[in-house]
């Protein structure tokens, strides 16, 4: 079954990647755009931020999302068809499951997509260097660029630079995919 990722893991992991880039909670804040009460908070394991939320932290210590959500991990991980830690966006009907995230050396995160027909979940700009990759498994949606989505169905690739404002639209019910975050 599902579950949200635990604040505790959240918090630790905010205090651990703000303290490693030696940056105050008022230039973390600043950085994403958000009160430095709420990053308080949720250093203290306060709270429920949304994807957007973690998004613009993880933007703003220039860490992979993974990084703020990721517990450890077992040497062989399966991950269910409905497990996995996840985490509901704040302006669609869309969440996102963390399923693989790049080991050391690696930098790339895996994801795998629910999404529901309503708005549009419009993505900010994530750090530079970021290739988004996404096949769909289910359903129909409008995948990519702001401005320049691309429809696709079952089985459809495409990949497109995630540090530009991009989108994801549900066209069906029940829409999934899995997305690949690639980081350079």
């Amino acid at each position: 079954m599902e579950r949200d990722v635990p604040m505790k893991t959240i918090a630790a992991a905010l205090r651990r990647e703000r303290g490693a880039a030696g940056l105050s909670l008022t230039e973390v804040a600043r950085r994403a755009g958000i009160a430095k009460s709420t990053l308080s908070q949720l250093e203290s394991g306060q709270g429920n931020p949304s994807i957007e939320t973690l998004w613009a932290l993880s933007t703003a210590l220039n860490v992979p999302f993974s990084q703020l959500i990721d517990p450890p991990k077992p040497r062989v991980q399966v991950v269910r068809s409905d497990e996995g830690v996840a985490v509901a966006s704040a302006q669609a009907d869309y969440r996102v499951v963390l399923l693989a995230a790049g080991q050391s050396g690696t930098r790339r995160d895996i994801y795998r997509l629910q999404v529901e027909p309503g708005d549009v979940r419009a993505s900010d700009p994530h750090m530079p260097g970021v290739t988004e990759h996404v096949i769909l498994a289910t359903g129909r949606a409008l995948v990519g660029i702001a401005g320049e989505p691309v429809e696709l169905r079952p089985g459809d690739y495409i990949a497109y630079p995630g540090d530009l404002p991009h989108v994801f639209e549900a066209l069906e019910p029940s829409t999934q995919a899995v997305l690949v975050s690639e980081h350079t």
